[in-house]
C-alpha cells in the first residue's frame, strides 16, 4: 500500500511545481507585455521558440522625457480649464453688470423724460403768463386812452377781479414811469361802491399778481 501512494503524491507535487512555475513565467511574460516590468532580454529565447514577437520598447521609467510631457500637458489641461472657469464667472459677473448698467440708463432715460416734461410744462406756463401779461399791459393802454366813464364801463363787465386788479397794477406801472398820475384813483370812484370795495380790499391783500 505505502508503495502504492508515494506514486500519487509525487505526481501531484510535480504538477503543482509545473503550475506554478506556468504561473510565475505568465506572470513575469504579463508584467512585460503591460511594461511594468523589462523581461524582453531574459524571455527572448522563449519568444523566438514559440514564435512570438519580443517587446522591444523599454518601460517608461518614472522621470522619463515622455511621463514627464504627459504630466505637463495634463498640467496644461487642467490650467487650461481652471481658466476657463474663472473666463465664464467673469462673463457671468459681466453680463449681470451690462444687466445693471442697462437698468440704471433707463432710469436715467426715464428721469430725463420726466425733466423734459417739467421743463415743457414750465415753459409753458410763462409762456401764458408772458401772453396773459402782455394781454394786461395792451388793455391798460387802451383803457388809458379812453374816457373814465367808458373805461368804467369796461372794466365793471370784467367777471374776474384779479384781471381788473392786474389792469389796475399796469396802469399805476405805466402812470409811474412816464410821472403822471394813476387813472386808477378816477375808475374806482365812479364804480358801483361794492365793487370799488371789493376790489381795493384784495389790492391792499396782494399789491401784484403778475409779479
Amino acid at each position: 500500500m505505502a508503495s502504492f501512494g508515494r506514486p500519487r503524491v509525487l505526481g501531484r507535487i510535480v504538477l503543482l511545481l509545473a503550475m506554478i512555475v506556468a504561473l510565475v513565467i505568465g506572470g513575469i511574460v504579463w508584467f512585460d507585455y503591460i511594461g511594468l516590468i523589462d523581461a524582453k532580454d531574459a524571455l527572448a529565447p522563449e519568444y523566438r521558440l514559440l514564435g512570438i514577437k519580443a517587446r522591444t520598447e523599454a518601460p517608461a521609467r518614472a522621470d522619463s522625457p515622455a511621463l514627464l510631457e504627459e504630466e505637463r500637458y495634463a498640467k496644461r489641461l487642467e490650467s487650461i480649464q481652471v481658466r476657463n472657469e474663472e473666463l465664464d464667472q467673469r462673463e457671468g459677473g459681466l453680463q449681470k453688470k451690462d444687466a445693471e448698467i442697462a437698468q440704471k440708463a433707463q432710469e436715467l432715460d426715464d428721469r430725463g423724460k420726466a425733466l423734459d416734461d417739467q421743463e415743457k410744462s414750465f415753459n409753458d406756463k410763462v409762456k401764458q403768463y408772458d401772453n396773459r401779461k402782455a394781454n394786461i399791459d395792451q388793455n391798460a393802454q387802451y383803457l388809458v386812452g379812453m374816457p373814465p366813464d367808458k373805461a368804467v364801463e369796461i372794466l365793471n363787465a370784467m367777471v374776474d377781479d384779479q384781471t381788473v386788479i392786474d389792469i389796475f397794477h399796469a396802469v399805476e406801472e405805466r402812470a409811474k414811469a412816464a410821472g403822471v398820475s394813476s387813472l386808477v384813483s378816477v375808475w374806482l370812484s365812479r364804480m358801483p361802491p361794492d365793487r370799488s370795495a371789493t376790489l381795493q380790499r384784495k389790492m391792499a391783500a396782494e399789491p401784484s399778481s403778475l409779479e
